[in-house]
């Protein structure tokens, strides 16, 4: 296993050279990408799953709890989920120059925030969706996050409905129980198996099924990007544990 770069202007050299030496790169990310933007991730210390609720979150942010408790299911989702304030870091400002330098092919994300667009980032491969769409399920038409969060729309149990046809809205996310786009991840195996180098950076790698898309990964070099230890380190041929947004600050 590589030894872990813990100085941030060493890990800084590192990604240079990664990119000055290849050209298919692609970054697969997780929640980290998102915590320096103020977005609290999910399984650390002081993540979402560690925090006390009614229920779960993870039972909140299901397919069941969406149909059956559809008013505790939007409230969750508009406090916890929707930050309406946020701005993309450094990690994604740099991912945006690099795509449009020609040197990263795309960005393939667990991240449902759209930071990686807001950043200019235009090949991103989102593999749990994103809280900027949500969509009638009737009708088809789609609403922005202010839309949602604006709550003129709700019925008196605080659900939101289609001002249209009168539909159910859903939030263009994948929950738990629900299948990923079929699309989505076709699009991201694809550039995967394609990269000469895949950056796997601010993720846990215990989320399947997209944990498992970088089994397609066959190029040169595999970067791990993380603060914490990761079930695939022993695979990288580089390690970085330290703050992603000052890494790619380069």
């Amino acid at each position: 296993m590589a030894a872990a770069i813990t100085d941030t202007t060493a890990a800084q050299r590192a990604l240079k050279r990664l990119f000055d030496t290849h050209h298919r790169v692609v970054f697969f990310g997780g929640a980290g990408v998102s915590t320096a933007s103020g977005i609290p991730d999910f399984r650390s210390v002081d993540g979402l799953y560690h925090q006390h609720f009614k229920y779960p979150p993870e039972t909140m942010l299901s397919h069941s709890f969406y149909v059956e408790h559809p008013a505790e299911f939007f409230e969750f989702y508009r406090t916890r989920m929707i930050v309406p304030a946020v701005r993309s870091n450094r990690c994604h400002e740099k991912l945006a120059e690099l795509e449009h330098a020609g040197t990263l092919l795309s960005v393939v994300t667990q991240n449902i925030d759209g930071l990686h667009q807001m950043a200019g980032s235009e090949r991103v491969w989102e593999l749990h969706g994103s809280v900027h769409r949500n969509i009638c399920q009737r009708c088809g038409a789609v609403y922005d996050a202010a839309w949602v969060l604006d709550r003129s729309h709700d019925n008196e149990d605080g659900v939101p409905f289609c001002p249209t046809c009168g539909g159910r809205i859903k939030p263009d996310v994948v929950l738990y129980e629900e299948p990923l786009s079929e699309r989505v991840n076709e699009g991201a195996v694809g550039d995967i198996a394609s990269a000469d180098a895949l950056i796997v950076g601010g993720t846990s790698l215990v989320v399947y099924p997209a944990a498992g898309l970088i089994r397609y990964f066959s190029g040169d070099e595999l970067c791990i990007v993380n603060r914490d230890p990761t079930p695939q380190d022993a695979d990288a041929d580089l390690l970085i544990s330290c703050d992603i947004a000052a890494a790619f600050d380069f």
